[in-house]
């Protein structure tokens, strides 16, 4: 690959085969202000008051992104306000993964809020990979076709397609950015699963992703 380190994509998946590859002794090695927030909590739950909408709820971490990267999410048309929700709390826990990435959140504490279970253990994992190899990542990345179906009262499922062909990964130590040629391996598929916590938080339990998607493509 051309690419170091793909984006925040195909790594973040629940399978089995991600999960053997994390570096064991990360956390041995690793002080205690680098761990991700919520990582050793049943679930990653973290107190906060229940709200429909981040912006509403002061209790929920604020995430915020380095001025070089740019995280556009398309938003589909409904009038459901739990899709709504299922849909920006999915949009948090996508950013708080590169907030982690970047630097900007370094303890990882809005990962632990919008994670949980095998996604959870697969964020801590990726965002373990750019550390060990010293990158962050700058450009634009779109979200798209983002689909909800609500299976019951806490559960959900959501789909939706991630353009990557002006993101890329650079040095944190030089700043030199790694420039590729965009391709069909630049859009990605994403299959989620999301649970809503006491807290009335919509987490993300499991995320599966297919890079160079057919549905996704231009």
């Amino acid at each position: 690959m051309n690419r170091p380190i793909r984006l925040a994509t195909v790594a973040l998946t629940a399978s089995a085969a991600l999960l053997l590859t994390a570096c064991g002794s990360g956390d041995d090695e690793s002080k205690d202000n680098d761990k991700i927030a919520g990582a050793e909590q049943e679930g990653g739950k973290k107190s906060a008051s229940p709200s429909a909408s981040p912006a509403e709820d002061a209790g929920r971490p604020k995430i915020k992104l380095p001025d070089d990267l740019t995280m556009t999410f398309e938003e589909p048309r409904t009038g459901d306000a739990v899709k709504k929700a299922v849909l920006a709390d999915n949009a948090e826990r996508m950013r708080a993964v590169n907030a982690a990435i970047t630097g900007t959140d370094p303890k990882g504490e809005a990962v632990g809020y919008y994670n949980t279970g095998k996604a959870l253990e697969a964020a801590v994992t990726w965002v373990g990979k750019f550390k060990d190899a010293d990158l962050s990542m700058t450009g634009d990345v779109r979200y798209y076709d983002r689909q909800v179906t609500l299976k019951d009262k806490k559960t959900a499922t959501l789909s939706f397609c991630a353009d990557e062909g002006k993101g890329y990964t650079k040095k944190k130590k030089t700043g030199k950015v790694d420039k590729t040629p965009v391709t069909k391996n630049s859009y990605v598929s994403y299959n989620t699963q999301l649970v809503k916590n006491d807290n009335g938080t919509w987490q993300t339990s499991q995320i599966i992703s297919t890079r160079g998607a057919a549905q996704c493509q231009p």
